[in-house]
């Protein structure tokens, strides 16, 4: 039997107006950076971020792998597990909630 993917554990990707970037301060979030490689992580709460540099392909369980890359503005949902291929050193700002 094939499992479907649960679409509440979608990851979501959104492309903002840097005026939308300024109102919600991201630019106050930390910065989390990462060289080149791959490792499964698990998502306990929910972790929205902005990208900064980098390419990087993240595939959740089951699901269909999502490229991601500089002015993506990513939600990762609460109970996701995925696994994350760095392609390209990744530096991005995040907040967890």
């Amino acid at each position: 039997m094939t499992k479907t993917p649960d679409t509440a554990l979608a990851i979501k990707v959104d492309r903002p107006e840097p005026g939308r970037i300024e109102t919600l301060g991201v630019k106050r979030w930390p910065i989390w950076e990462h060289d080149p490689a791959r490792f499964p992580w698990s998502y306990d709460e929910e972790e929205t971020c902005y990208l900064l540099e980098g390419d990087v392909t993240v595939t959740p369980e089951n699901g269909v792998p999502v490229r991601l890359g500089p002015g993506d503005f990513v939600t990762f949902p609460a109970g996701l597990s995925c696994t994350w291929e760095i392609h390209r050193k990744v530096r991005k700002h995040y907040r967890f909630g």
